[in-house]
């Protein structure tokens, strides 16, 4: 394998990044991680000062990932002033889904062929016995806050997601409408959108 490939792949995804960040648009399209979630954070902070009224885009496209980067994203979007608008390019999976019905209401979006998956995930515990007490307590109190959440976005009752997350359950976009992770299937990007923006502020050229 070239010694090369690796940097110019970075630096591919830099200049896509760089020119959806001018369109006020951001974009999770692998697993979430902490690395990305907090590049995501970053970006809604910079792009609600840059401008604290325009809409800023998050697309989706993600098979999950980080339980606590989702709930620092989703604390991030609702500390903004700005309306998020999320849409659902290929796949929302478990923290996918759970960011996708985070954005604002209204302005929640899928593709066609879109899907989403919804489930309570799993997380490996181990040590003594007082350890595993302490990471059990911890992971139902996570757990509940996730549910609660999904709840609130999906006018759900919690008992109803509790209930539906125990097994993997997965929607496609019409579904998705249905359960209230989305409002709205769209088959053109272009919907969401918009034509051009003023470069914002990365440290490169636009």
């Amino acid at each position: 394998m070239s010694t090369e490939s690796a940097p110019a792949g970075r630096s591919l995804d830099e200049e896509m990044y760089r020119r959806l960040f001018e369109r006020r648009t951001l974009l999770l399209g692998e697993p979430l991680e902490d690395w990305n979630a907090n590049r995501l954070c970053n970006g809604l902070l910079l792009l609600a000062v840059e401008n604290p009224a325009a809409d800023i885009r998050l697309l989706i496209n993600s098979p999950g990932g980080s339980v606590p980067g989702m709930l620092a994203i989703r604390d991030c979007m609702r500390a903004i002033g700005n309306d998020v608008v999320t849409v659902n390019v290929g796949m929302a999976y478990s923290a996918g889904q759970f960011l996708l019905s985070s954005g604002t209401p209204g302005k929640r979006f899928a593709m066609p062929r879109s899907k989403v998956l919804l489930h309570q995930g799993s997380a490996g515990i181990g040590g003594t016995a007082m350890d595993i007490a302490i990471q059990a307590d911890d992971l139902r109190h996570t757990r509940d806050t996730v549910l609660s959440l999904i709840a609130e976005d999906t006018g759900q009752d919690v008992t109803t997601v509790e209930r539906d997350s125990r097994r993997d359950r997965w929607f496609d976009a019409h579904e998705a409408i249905d359960y209230g992770f989305v409002d709205h299937v769209i088959d053109n990007i272009d919907q969401v959108m918009p034509v051009a923006s003023r470069p914002v502020g990365l440290g490169g050229r636009p």
